[in-house]
C-alpha cells in the first residue's frame, strides 16, 4: 500500500502533528501493526474527526498523539514539544497543562459537585481558573443552574457537559474526545457535539474526536479516515451522508480484498 501523507504544507498553525508514526504490539507471529507510518496534522482552531472500521487504529492514533500511549517509531509534537523526548513526569505535566480530554465514560468524581469537577485539573495543578473564561465556558454548555449538583443528580447528557466544560476550562492547546457521545441518546449527543463545534468556532479551540458515527463526524471541519493502521482518505466540510458513503466504500473494499 502507498503511504499517504495528510500533513500538507499550510500557513495555518498546527496544534498537533504526527510524523511517520507507527505502533506495533507483540513480536514474530503474534505481531500486530496498529499504526503504520501515519503522518497527519491537526490544525489550530479546527474540529477534526477520526473515523475507520473497528480495529483500524483510530483510538490508537488519538492515544499516541495525546500522550496516553507510547509509540514504536516516528514522532509526535504538541505545539513545539516533541513527546518522545519527555520523561514520565514531564509528559504528565504536558497532558495536564496543554491537553483536554473527553471520554465516552464521563469520568467525573461522584463526591464532587459539577463546578468542583470542572475545576479539578486546575485545582490539582495549583492554578486558579480564569473566572471570566470559566463563566463563558459554563454558560456555553448551559450548566449555570447545575453547578452545585453532584453527578448522580445529573442526566448523562448533563454529565458529559460537565466533562466538556472541564476539558475547556483550562484553555488547553488541544482537546481530544474518544467517542464522547457514545453513551448518550441522540438529542444529548447532538447537544454535546454542538458545544464542541461552538468551542472551535466561537472560542478558537482545537478539537480532535474519534467516532464511529457519521452524524457525529458531520459536526467536524474535516474527517480523517483510517484503515488497517494507515490514513487512506480525508474529507473537508463533511456531511453525514457523505461520510456514510465513504465508510461503506471502505467496507466493500475490505470484503473484496
Amino acid at each position: 500500500m502507498t503511504t499517504m501523507n495528510y500533513a500538507p504544507h499550510t500557513t495555518q498553525a498546527v496544534a498537533a502533528r504526527a510524523t511517520g508514526l507507527s505502533k506495533v504490539y507483540g513480536q514474530g507471529e503474534t505481531q500486530v501493526v496498529a499504526l503504520n507510518d501515519v503522518t497527519v496534522n491537526f490544525n489550530q482552531g479546527e474540529f477534526t474527526a477520526i473515523m475507520g472500521p473497528s480495529g483500524s487504529g483510530k483510538s490508537t492514533l488519538m492515544h499516541c498523539v495525546a500522550g496516553l500511549d507510547t509509540f514504536s517509531s516516528g514522532s509526535v509534537r504538541i505545539g513545539d514539544t516533541e513527546l518522545g523526548s519527555l520523561k514520565d513526569k514531564q509528559l504528565t505535566q504536558l497532558r495536564r497543562d496543554k491537553i483536554g480530554f473527553i471520554f465516552q465514560a464521563f469520568n467525573l468524581l461522584p463526591t464532587l459537585t459539577a463546578l468542583e469537577n470542572i475545576t479539578l485539573p486546575m485545582d490539582i495543578a495549583g492554578r486558579k481558573p480564569d473566572k471570566q473564561w470559566l463563566d463563558t465556558v459554563i454558560a456555553m454548555v448551559g450548566l449555570s443552574d447545575r453547578l452545585g449538583h453532584r453527578p448522580t443528580q445529573l442526566s448523562g447528557g448533563q454529565q458529559q457537559r460537565v466533562a466538556v466544560a472541564r476539558a475547556l476550562a483550562s484553555r488547553p492547546e488541544i482537546i481530544f474526545g474518544d467517542e464522547p457521545t457514545g453513551n448518550l441518546d441522540s438529542r444529548s449527543g447532538a447537544e454535546v457535539l454542538g458545544f464542541l463545534r461552538n468551542s472551535v468556532r466561537e472560542l478558537g479551540q482545537t478539537v480532535v474526536m474519534v467516532t464511529h458515527d457519521p452524524v457525529a463526524a458531520a459536526y467536524a471541519d474535516r474527517v480523517v479516515f483510517l484503515a488497517d493502521g494507515s490514513i487512506v482518505d480525508q474529507m473537508t466540510a463533511p456531511t453525514a451522508d457523505g461520510v456514510l458513503d465513504r465508510m461503506k466504500a471502505f467496507d466493500a473494499k475490505g470484503r473484496t480484498s
